[in-house]
C-alpha cells in the first residue's frame, strides 16, 4: 500500500519478495470412536468430545484403563473345558489402541461414547439425534482416518449399517479421510458359501463411497495382553471353574498321579476361588503351579482376549509408513508388530478372490510367511475396479494434496480475481507439487511430466466466472502407484559358444 507523503522526510516501504507457500497437512492422524473406562479432563466430562492424544499415558490419564473381560468356563468331555466370553464385558478399543501404539502410531483422536456399564450400541457410536460418536468429528479437520473397533461387537446388521455410515462420513461429508473397516466375524475361516464372512461383508457395506474405505482380513492373534494381566478373576463363574479343577484332581488321584493328601491340599486352594478375601496373586500363582488344567484355562483366556480386529493396528502401520517414507508409499509388504499370527492362514489361492473379486470390493489380506512373519499383503481400497482409486496410497496421497492446497489457497479468498493473483496462486501450487514430486509422491522424469497447474481467463475461466467471483484452477497429477504384480519372463536361448 502506497503511503501518503505529506511531511518531508525519509520513508520506508517493505514488500514481500516471496509468495505464500503451501504446507503439507498431516496424513497419519486416526480418530477412534468407542467405549472407555472414563472420559474426564480437568474435572470435566469429555464424553463425545474428540480429544487429541499422543501416547498411551495420555489415554490412561483421560480415559482410564481397559475393561475386565470375563469368561464362563464349563466342562467339556472332549476338550476338558469350554470357554464362553461374556459379551457385556467385551470392548475392543483399549487393547486395539495398544496395538496401534505398538505399530508406530502416535497422534490420534479419541471419541468416548460411554463407559463399560451398558454394552456396545450402534445408536451411541453414531448418535445422529444428539450429535454424538461419529457426528462429533464433523468439526474436526485434522483426522485423516476413521476407525471403530467396537463395530464388530454389534449385531451383524448393525455393524454393516455403521460401516456404511463410516464410508458416508468419509466420502460424502468430509472427503478428507478414509475409513479402515474390520470384517464381521473375521476370525473365522472362509466357507465360500452363503454364510461366508467375506461374502456377507461385501453385501452388507453396499456400493456407496467405496473409494473412501479399506478392509482387512483376518483378525489377529496378538501379544498385547500379557500373562500378568490374566488370572482367575477373568472367570465369572467361580463355581464352574472349581468344578472343572476338582474333576482334574479326582482324575489325577484315580490315575495315581498324586496322593490323596496332596489332592486335599489342592482342593483346599480351589475352594478359595469363591472367597472375596483370597489373595488373588498368591492363589493364581499356586493354582498355576499345582494344576496343569488351570494353567491351560488361563492360557486360553489370554489367547482369546488377544484376538483383535486389525483396523486399529493397521492405523498404526499406516502412521509408521507415512512417517518413515511418505503417504505415497503403499502400506503393504510390511510386518505388524505384537502379532503372533493371523487367526486364519490365507493361501495364495484363497487370496485371489480377496484381491480381485468381480464386484471390485477388494479385501486386503494379512498373511504369515515363513521366515518373514506376519505381513500386510494388500494395498487396495474397496473400490478395486476403479482405475483412479484402486489403491489406498493413491486415495490418501490425493487427499493430502487436495487438503494442503485448499488450506494454502484460503489466503487468496477475496483477493482481486486478476492475472497477478492467478500467477501467484499458480506459483504457490507449482512449488508445492514440485516438492512432492521430489519426495516421490508424483511420477515422472520431470515436474512437467508429473503434474500441471492451469488457471486463467480463457484457460480455466470464462468472463462470466470472473464476474461471479469464481477463480477456477485445474490441477492434474500423475500419482505413483504400487507395483502390485511383478512378472518376470524367462525363455531359453541358443548356445553361443
Amino acid at each position: 500500500m502506497t503511503q501518503v507523503l505529506a511531511t518531508p522526510g525519509v520513508y520506508i516501504e517493505e514488500k514481500s519478495a516471496f509468495p505464500s507457500s503451501a504446507v503439507a497437512v498431516a496424513t497419519a492422524v486416526p480418530a477412534f470412536v468407542g467405549y472407555t473406562e472414563k472420559a474426564v479432563r480437568d474435572n470435566k466430562s469429555i464424553k463425545n468430545v474428540p480429544t487429541r492424544i499422543t501416547s498411551l499415558g495420555e489415554y490412561h490419564q483421560f480415559f482410564g484403563r481397559g475393561p475386565k473381560i470375563t469368561y464362563e468356563v464349563a466342562e467339556d468331555d472332549e476338550a476338558q473345558f469350554n470357554l464362553t466370553v461374556n459379551p457385556d464385558t467385551k470392548y475392543n478399543l483399549y487393547n486395539c489402541l495398544r496395538l496401534f501404539f505398538a505399530n508406530g502410531g502416535s497422534t490420534c483422536y479419541i471419541v468416548s461414547v460411554g463407559d463399560y456399564s451398558s454394552g456396545v450400541k450402534a445408536s451411541e457410536l453414531n448418535d445422529v439425534d444428539n450429535e454424538g460418536g461419529i457426528r462429533t468429528l464433523l468439526k474436526e479437520p485434522e483426522p485423516t482416518m476413521l476407525v471403530i473397533p467396537d463395530a464388530v461387537l454389534l449385531e451383524e446388521a448393525d455393524c454393516y449399517s455403521l460401516q456404511q455410515d463410516m464410508l458416508q462420513h468419509c466420502g460424502f461429508e468430509m472427503k478428507s479421510r478414509v475409513a479402515l473397516l474390520d470384517i464381521y466375524g473375521g476370525h473365522k475361516e472362509r466357507t465360500m458359501a452363503d454364510d461366508d464372512v467375506i461374502t456377507k461383508f461385501r453385501e452388507g457395506i453396499g456400493i456407496n463411497f467405496l473409494q473412501w474405505g479399506a478392509a482387512y482380513y483376518p483378525w489377529l492373534s496378538t501379544t498385547i495382553v500379557s500373562a500378568d494381566e490374566i488370572n482367575y478373576t477373568n472367570i465369572s463363574n467361580a463355581d464352574g471353574l472349581a468344578a472343572v479343577l476338582n474333576k482334574e484332581v479326582d482324575d489325577m488321584v484315580a490315575n495315581e498321579a498324586i496322593k490323596e493328601k496332596r489332592a486335599e491340599l489342592i482342593k483346599a486352594e480351589i475352594e478359595q476361588l469363591s472367597s472375596d478375601d483370597a489373595d488373588v496373586t498368591s492363589l493364581h500363582q499356586t493354582l498355576s503351579a499345582v494344576s496343569p488344567l488351570y494353567k491351560a484355562i488361563m492360557a486360553e483366556v489370554r489367547s482369546q482376549t488377544n484376538i483383535l480386529p486389525p483396523s486399529v493396528g493397521m492405523a498404526g502401520v499406516l502412521s509408521m509408513v507415512d512417517s518413515s517414507v511418505g503417504v505415497f508409499q503403499s502400506p503393504a509388504n510390511v510386518s505388524i508388530g505384537s502379532v503372533i499370527k493371523p487367526t486364519v492362514n490365507i493361501t495364495h489361492t484363497i487370496q485371489e478372490d480377496l484381491n480381485l473379486p468381480l464386484n471390485g470390493k477388494a479385501i486386503n489380506a494379512i498373511r504369515s510367511f515363513p521366515g518373514k512373519g506376519v505381513l500386510v499383503w494388500g494395498a487396495r481400497t474397496l473400490d478395486g475396479n476403479s482405475q483412479d482409486w484402486r489403491y489406498l496410497s493413491v486415495r490418501r496421497t490425493v487427499i493430502m494434496i487436495e487438503q494442503s492446497l485448499k488450506a494454502a489457497s484460503e489466503a487468496y479468498v477475496f483477493k482481486p480475481n486478476v492475472v497477478n493473483t492467478w500467477v501467484t496462486v499458480k506459483g504457490m501450487m507449482t512449488n508445492f507439487l514440485t516438492d512432492q514430486w521430489k519426495r516421490g509422491a508424483l511420477a515422472g522424469s520431470t515436474p512437467e511430466d508429473a503434474f500441471s497447474v492451469d488457471v486463467g481467463l480463457g484457460v480455466t475461466m470464462t468472463p462470466t466466472d470472473v464476474l461471479d467471483g469464481i477463480m477456477r484452477i485445474t490441477v492434474k497429477l500423475a500419482v505413483t502407484r504400487p507395483a502390485e504384480f511383478i512378472v518376470i519372463t524367462f525363455q531359453q536361448q541358443m548356445q553361443k559358444s
